[in-house]
């Protein structure tokens, strides 16, 4: 039996490009913004393009942070795809507004501080050692990237009770910015997978098979 993963539709994001890259690994996928589906399901995908504040207008409206809260305290998968992993943040600061996030984590997301903006291209990251995101997936391997705002400091300090969050970095001009995170059943990348040609799929089949572990 497939997987059901449900996109999450709050009015951002490339939905179609991300369903049927979800469709092409396997997965049973239905778009929605109705609560009880995407609570339901055996994953959840939050996409977002654009400004961070406009993301969060739109997830606040369906009251996507709390499907996004409510599936975490079950343990159920959730991934945010690039500024949907940036709403995952405490707090976005664009020309000089700060909106806040879904604070799972803390951190900022502000302005890269690169020459050339946006970065927008194929480019590698740096993954930790014993990844499940990236498992199977080399060094030299490319993402996809289109973004001028990032995490570049990593604020998460532990509780000493909990495994810490896996972080992978990226950088762009000389300057460095979170690039994904694994955090027990939540997952972000600040990279688009879905247009990330065959090595975004195997990290999108990664994410369905997590389900099981």
């Amino acid at each position: 039996m497939s997987p059901q993963v449900a996109l999450l539709d709050y009015g951002s994001g490339n939905i179609r490009s991300a369903q049927r890259a979800l469709e092409q690994v396997g997965a049973d996928v239905i778009v929605t913004s109705e609560p009880e589906i995407a609570l339901a399901a055996d994953g959840l995908l939050v996409p977002g393009v654009g400004a961070f504040a406009a993301c969060m207008a739109g997830l606040t409206a369906i009251n996507g942070h709390r499907i996004i809260g409510q599936r975490l305290a079950g343990g159920r998968p959730v991934l945010g795809i690039c500024v949907g992993m940036q709403i995952l943040f405490e707090r976005g600061v664009e020309h000089g507004v700060q909106a806040a996030g879904c604070e799972q984590w803390p951190g900022t997301v502000e302005k890269l501080q690169a020459k050339v903006l946006p970065h927008m291209g194929w480019n590698t990251v740096a993954a930790p050692e014993g990844s499940q995101m990236f498992a199977g997936i080399a060094p030299q391997d490319r993402f996809y990237f289109v973004h001028s705002y990032g995490v570049r400091k990593w604020e998460f300090e532990g509780d000493g009770l909990t495994t810490a969050p896996q972080v992978t970095w990226g950088e762009h001009g000389g300057d460095r910015f979170v690039a994904a995170v694994e955090n027990g059943p939540l997952w972000a990348t600040q990279f688009h997978p879905e247009k990330s040609g065959e090595v975004g799929l195997a990290l999108l089949k990664n994410w369905l098979q997590s389900f099981d572990s």
